[in-house]
């Protein structure tokens, strides 16, 4: 391509500031203000096939704008592809800039052996040496995207004016061909993978590297498998900080046993045009398992290294780790991907990973160290990890600034001599001056002046310029005259900025004569001292140095103070030695620390003065006790706090300062019943405490400083236990099972029980209330909330007799609040003649749940239910008789009617009202007269416990027939005063007898007859032939009644067993049931 190429195209330049336009060639950009602007520019034919036409009066003013003032620099910059032929024409400086193509020398000063210029016309050529941009100094270790640029400088020299040359800088960006192409670091690249890997995992390659950059460097990686590796292995290509990363994929299940190798062909290629390529076998050893990679710390590592570190210095330590065990864990590191500078100036460490210096670091060579490093651990299928390191190298003023004089425009040197005419005029330009430095930053930063009173002075030529890198003129101040002086010799001073600054010198025979240029400069700008409390006065605290790098009387120095306010009159200090002496005794515990300004004036005239400061650090002396902030400590704390709780902090300073103000907290006759926490002052506790066996702690604590000889203190500490709320009140009388008779003649508000209790709480956790929380349905009781004292408040009736359970609640106030229960038992009755049933009563109490009540005789409420239902039997019965009643009504006034529409003398029958019986009556009235006995009377039975007397009597339910009705059986031997129910409906009825058929209304529905019974208060129902009255032990409402009438068919015998109630009302009364 370089032959190919005559001229390359000038790059573009930066946009101009606003209002100002940019002229001639593209590659050159000169401003001119807006207001200059006399027309549009037409390109015309000229040198390089570029050009201006405007007329010639435009041309003369615009080159009169554009005539620089003498030192005047342009910046140029053209972009050229490297590695082109000799002779390639780069640019033409005088079309470029605009002037004539005669009557001006162009000098190449800078840019040599790579670039010429001539010298009429300006144009920049390649020479023999060709431009290689891999091979250029200023292209090293750049970063990706960084143009690499080569610079040039030129001056011009206006023969016709005569005048001061100008200098002309210019950069050349030297872009990338495709001249290089990309290789792998190894041709057998091989990657061990074990046997069980997951399809899909991925697996690194190494990169290859091109020299090229950009869309030159590598694009794009292939793989290619032969049949037997083609379904699995693959290749994924991720992008990361380090470029382009090749990465095999595993497809498939790989076997060991089956093949434990397979040889691809990986192939890299860049992106150049035509591209560049090339291959690597890459051989995948199947292996077996070594689960865990290793995995660093960080993913990565910067570090900063100063330059000219000593051989050994250590940089940085990185770290993996390995989760696996044996020689799976053990990790091996090694640089990945390092470049060769990076091998020879560091070392790193296989087994621990630390990174050493071992090559002479300067920063001026290389002032980025990046590069990667790889973690492997030692397994039979290792696997490694990366991570990025960068070290910064850290600028050492370590390079004086270098003066380069050199020749300008028409005068020329030899010898360190420039040849110039007197007759110049001032301000003439005698030499060119380059300052430079090859530190950065502040040690960069170069000051240069000229030394001695010489009429010569210098004057920057470039505004582009940076501080580590300036140019000057070097021009005459006032006409020269040889006869009066003859040579002069000039000499340059380049000082930098650096901590100490170097500086270096450059001279044209000059003689130094000193002036008073330099003040004192002190050895330390900043002096820290310590000095011991206690001290004794006039001893020497500190000693100063100053020096001044003048000589004679501008060398002799002289000391004082100028001290703060506050050490006023406390120092001096000798003014021939700079020794500092204290005039009194110091104590830290009022100042600790003193700051003085020392002055070392020097006897020059004018006399300068440099200055430093002495801080002064008063240092402790063990000469304070610890003291505690108060006298003594009380504590109050809650009673059943778990061990080691915090029960109190104490509070102790120390005057004095580090070990002698550490203070040691012990407790005094220890018993192990507390401990104290150094650093905090917390009391812990190592017991619960307990109120109720000790409210009162007292011991003593002792504080020990660590000076030297100890210091201590002591304190008196008194925990005071308060009562918590922890003990529920004890029930001392009554018990539970004892029992009081109460008799019904007691009177209103007489004590018929005392509850008493305690509590061995405090307070108001001790104060009792008392309340009666269940057994009192009938409100007969009432209880003292403060006495516990139990009254009668309402007069006892007949149904309070029985026994009565009184649940008694004693609570204290705390908070929550505690209670106790107590059972209180009062047999109301008029004696205690039975005392087997009293103790039935207390047991069936015992087992009874408390929030059910025991209160009186439940078969009294029972009793109560039972005569309302016999009271809604009886209505309904007299309802249904009054029905039957009107009904038989209705029917005998049919019957007269029809009975009066007969003819008369006929002869009326007897039976006319009476109704046919049927077959089946007649054949169950037969059954009826053979299997109907009269039931015998059942005999009374009278219970152990006398509670009552129960009797019952036996009928049977009978059926003649199927579908006949049931009939009542009463028994033949009635009892005194029982009624004939046969007579009764014979008497009482107005009709005739009428047998009621099983079809009749009447008769299917049940009969309820109720009559008066004798005062044994006998409870007659169906049954069977083996029931017998009971009279039993009853559960009153506690347990769930039974039902009174079970579920049976008709026709079964079914035995009713009812308890005995109490004498009501009703007594007397006989309820007859009667089921179809």
């Amino acid at each position: 391509m370089g032959g190919s190429c005559s001229r390359p195209v000038p790059g573009p330049l930066p946009a101009p500031p606003a209002g100002q336009t940019p002229l001639l060639h593209p590659a050159v950009a000169f401003l001119i203000p807006e207001p200059a602007r006399m027309g549009p520019l037409r390109p015309s034919p000229g040198r390089g096939g570029q050009g201006l036409s405007m007329p010639p009066l435009l041309l003369a003013l615009l080159l009169l704008l554009l005539a620089p003032s003498p030192g005047h620099t342009t910046q140029v910059v053209y972009k050229v592809l490297e590695e082109q032929p000799p002779n390639t024409l780069i640019g033409s400086l005088a079309a470029d800039y605009g002037l004539p193509d005669v009557g001006h020398l162009y000098k190449l000063e800078v840019g040599a052996p790579y670039l010429r210029v001539d010298g009429k016309t300006g144009d920049i050529f390649t020479t023999e040496t060709s431009i290689d941009r891999e091979g250029l100094r200023e292209c090293q270790n750049q970063f990706p995207g960084e143009p690499c640029i080569l610079e040039f400088e030129v001056s011009i020299t206006d023969l016709v004016q005569n005048g001061s040359p100008r200098l002309l800088e210019g950069q050349i960006e030297v872009q990338d061909i495709n001249d290089n192409t990309p290789n792998f670091a190894s041709p057998v690249i091989t990657l061990t993978i074990p046997e069980n890997t997951n399809i899909g995992s991925l697996f690194s390659i190494p990169v290859a590297s091109d020299r090229d950059a950009g869309p030159n460097g590598v694009a794009s990686y292939e793989l290619q498998a032969g049949p037997e590796a083609h379904d699995l292995f693959g290749l994924q290509v991720a992008e990361d900080q380090d470029g382009k990363q090749p990465q095999l994929i595993v497809m498939g299940n790989l076997d060991r046993e089956r093949q434990d190798s397979y040889d691809l062909t990986i192939k890299v290629q860049d992106g150049g045009n035509p591209p560049r390529a090339s291959s690597a076998l890459l051989r995948v050893t199947v292996t077996d398992t070594n689960d865990n990679a290793p995995k660093f710390e960080r993913p990565s590592y910067e570090a900063e290294l100063s330059e000219n570190s000593p051989i050994g210095h250590s940089v940085i330590q990185v770290k993996a780790n390995d989760s696996d065990q044996g020689a799976n864990a053990e990790i091996d590191y090694m640089f990945h991907q390092a470049p060769e500078v990076v091998r020879r100036l560091l070392r790193l460490d296989r087994n621990t990973g630390l990174i050493t210096v071992q090559g002479p670091v300067d920063r001026e060579d290389l002032s980025t160290l990046r590069f990667s490093v790889l973690a492997k651990d030692r397994g039979t299928n290792p696997k490694s990890a990366r991570a990025q390191v960068v070290v910064t190298v850290k600028d050492m003023n370590d390079n004086a600034p270098t003066i380069e004089i050199r020749g300008i425009g028409l005068v020329t040197h030899q010898d360190g001599m420039a040849n110039i005419s007197e007759d110049v005029s001032e301000e003439t330009a005698v030499a060119l001056v380059q300052v430079s430095d090859r530190d950065e930053g502040e040690n960069a930063a170069v000051t240069c002046v000229v030394a001695g009173d010489v009429p010569f002075q210098l004057r920057q030529a470039s505004e582009t310029g940076s501080d580590s890198k300036k140019k000057y003129f070097l021009q005459t101040t006032s006409p020269l005259d040889y006869e009066k002086v003859k040579d002069y010799t000039i000499e340059i001073v380049a000082v930098d900025s650096g901590n100490p600054p170097l500086s270096s010198t450059n001279s044209l025979k000059v003689q130094v004569v000193d002036i008073n240029d330099n003040a004192p400069v002190f050895t330390q700008s900043v002096t820290e001292v310590s000095f011991l409390e206690n001290n004794k006065p006039g001893e020497v605290v500190a000693e100063v140095t100053a020096s001044d790098a003048d000589s004679g009387s501008n060398a002799e120095l002289v000391y004082s103070l100028e001290p703060e306010p506050a050490a006023k009159g406390l120092f001096t200090i000798s003014p021939q030695t700079g020794e500092i002496r204290v005039k009194t005794s110091l104590d830290r515990e009022q100042r600790e620390n003193y700051e003085l300004k020392v002055v070392a004036a020097d006897r020059g005239s004018p006399s300068l003065q440099g200055t430093a400061t002495v801080l002064i650090n008063v240092l402790d002396y063990n000469d304070n006790d610890p003291k505690f902030m108060l006298s003594g400590y009380n504590f109050s704390v809650m009673e059943n706090m778990p061990a080691l709780s915090p029960v109190g902090m104490v509070t102790v300073i120390d005057g004095d300062k580090g070990e002698n103000a550490r203070i040691q907290l012990t407790v005094e006759q220890d018993n192990g019943d507390f401990v104290i926490q150094n650093g905090t002052g917390t009391i812990l506790s190592s017991l619960s405490f307990d109120r109720e066996q000790q409210s009162t702690y007292t011991f003593q604590l002792k504080a020990v400083d660590g000076g030297v000889p100890p210091r201590s203190a002591y304190v008196g500490v008194t925990i005071n236990v308060l009562d918590e709320n922890d003990n529920a009140p004890f029930i001392t009388a009554p018990s539970n099972t004892s029992h009081r008779l109460l008799t019904p003649q007691t009177r209103l508000g007489e004590t018929v029980s005392q509850v008493t209790a305690e509590d061995i709480d405090s307070g108001v956790n001790a104060e009792l209330t008392y309340s009666i929380a269940g057994g009192n349905p009938y409100g007969l009781f009432q209880i003292g909330s403060h006495s516990g004292a139990i009254t009668l408040e309402k007069e006892i009736e007949r149904r309070h007799h029985g026994l009565h359970r009184l649940v008694v609640k004693v609570s204290d106030r705390g908070k929550p609040p505690r209670y106790g229960t107590a059972l209180v038992h009062l047999y109301v009755n008029e004696t205690l003649t039975n005392r087997t049933l009293l103790e039935n009563l207390l047991g069936h109490s015992l087992d009874t749940p408390l929030d059910i009540d025991i209160a009186g005789d439940p078969e009294y409420e029972r009793s109560k239910q039972r005569g309302n239902i016999l009271f809604g039997v009886v209505a309904g019965v007299v309802a249904v008789a009054l029905l039957i009643a009107l009904a038989v009504l209705v029917r005998y006034c049919r019957q007269r009617e029809a009975k009066s529409g007969y003819q008369a003398g006929k002869k009326e029958t007897k039976d006319l009202y009476a109704p046919k019986p049927s077959s089946k009556a007649s054949k169950g009235n037969k059954s009826k007269g053979k299997k109907s006995k009269s039931p015998k009377p059942v005999k009374p039975v009278e219970d152990e416990d006398e509670a009552g007397l129960q009797k019952s009597l036996k009928f049977n339910l009978m059926s003649d027939a199927p579908g006949d009705s049931p009939r009542i059986h009463l028994p033949l031997n009635y009892p005194p005063g029982s009624p004939d129910l046969g007579r009764h409906y014979r008497s009482n009825s107005p009709l005739p007898s009428i047998q009621l058929q099983p079809q009749s209304p009447s008769a299917s529905k049940k009969h309820q007859v109720v009559q008066d019974l004798p005062p044994a208060n006998t409870f007659v129902g169906t049954g069977d032939t083996t029931s017998t009255g009971s009279e039993q032990y009853s559960d009153y409402s506690y347990r769930t009644n039974p039902p009174k009438y079970p579920s049976k068919q008709v026709g079964q015998p079914l035995q009713l067993s009812m308890p005995q109630p109490p004498p009501h009302p009703y007594q007397g009364a006989i309820w007859t049931e009667v089921w179809e």
